[in-house]
């Protein structure tokens, strides 16, 4: 159930992510970033790792794309 859940969350998260890939919408990854870090614990707790894999890797992009665009961008 968790995995389940995690891997909602880290979608969510993934939806905020993708048009703040769009130059002058960066500061939008700001906010995707704890929901990721949430769905990464929530996964953490479950048995599973699929959920937690998942919002890891939509973390990272999200972070990758704050250090390309400076922080703010």
């Amino acid at each position: 159930m968790l995995n389940l859940l995690s891997i909602v969350v880290g979608i969510v998260a993934l939806v905020i992510v993708i048009p703040s890939s769009i130059p002058l919408l960066g500061w939008g990854n700001w906010f995707a970033l704890p929901v990721a870090i949430l769905g990464a614990g929530l996964g953490a707790l479950s048995s599973s790792n699929g959920g937690r894999n998942f919002c890891l890797i939509v973390l990272a992009i999200a972070v990758v794309r704050l250090i390309l665009g400076g922080g703010i961008i």
